[in-house]
């Protein structure tokens, strides 16, 4: 006889749980690199709230911002890690397991 199952919510990264983290790293994980202020306008976050949250998720080593030029404007982008995808794909199939009641 085998022991309990666990839960898949033990899965869920409470890094990635915050929505607008959810949505930054699911956006990544299809384009893998974005400009700042399309990413803003993607998650329809201020840019206020997206460098909170960004700072969160590049401290967990999830992203990496990079900064630069493009002619005399500075700009700023951010770019899924293989850890980031990895924890995001993770949380994702955790979401749906719970969704789908399986345990």
């Amino acid at each position: 006889m085998s022991g309990p199952v666990a839960h898949p919510r033990l899965e869920l990264d409470a890094v990635i749980h915050p929505p607008i983290r959810f949505s930054v790293l699911a956006i990544l994980s299809r384009s893998r690199t974005l400009e700042f202020g399309k990413m803003r306008d993607a998650v329809a976050v201020s840019a206020g709230a997206l460098s909170k949250h960004m700072k969160s998720l590049e401290l967990a080593g999830y992203i990496q911002v990079q900064k630069g030029y493009v002619g005399r404007r500075p700009r700023t982008w951010l770019a899924i890690t293989q850890p980031g995808l990895d924890a995001f794909e993770r949380h994702a199939a955790a979401l749906l397991a719970i969704s789908r009641g399986q345990s």
